[in-house]
């Protein structure tokens, strides 16, 4: 469906706003919403990341997931996909998830991203996965959660397992 310029330019304004403005569980989730995002219970949105400009309906995000500073989430290459980011799944700092036209890319529950990853095919739940390409490097026993339930770095290190 084409959206109308003015629809467009109101969603970069808010992408914006969101990017660089305070409030990373409160104040960016809602204005993420407001474009089109899909966002379903507390989120955290780090400083600077990009959520898809064009098709920001494309990007749907659950409860508990995390997505860090300098962050970009595409969904559309030559023609709009789609990225799902599960329940506490947690993308750190300068990561880039892709999905391709027609792609439906999915983050597992529970799956950790790790800095400056590049994330182009599903990554199954409660995997933490790495590098250019992200390869799946352990499994997750302990959730790396940041809600009420908050595990530490520590906790979370302990309890990754060999594949």
């Amino acid at each position: 469906m084409q959206k109308s310029l003015i629809r467009r330019m109101v969603n970069r304004i808010l992408h914006l706003i969101a990017q660089f403005g305070p409030g990373a569980t409160s104040l960016r989730p809602l204005l993420h919403k407001l474009r089109g995002v899909k966002i379903y219970g507390d989120v955290y949105i780090g400083d600077n990341v990009y959520l898809e400009n064009e098709y920001p309906e494309c990007i749907e995000i659950h409860h508990g997931a995390g997505i860090a500073l300098q962050s970009v989430i595409l969904a559309h290459t030559r023609g709009s996909g789609k990225v799902i980011i599960g329940k506490n799944a947690n993308i750190f700092a300068r990561c880039m998830i892709m999905a391709s036209h027609n792609q439906v890319l999915t983050i597992g529950e529970g799956v950790v991203v790790a800095a400056g990853s590049i994330v182009t095919k599903d990554v199954p739940p409660y995997t933490f996965v790495g590098g250019s390409p992200a390869k799946p490097i352990a499994k997750i026993t302990v959730p790396l959660l940041w809600t009420p339930e908050y595990t530490s770095i520590e906790d979370f290190k302990k309890g990754l397992a060999k594949l």
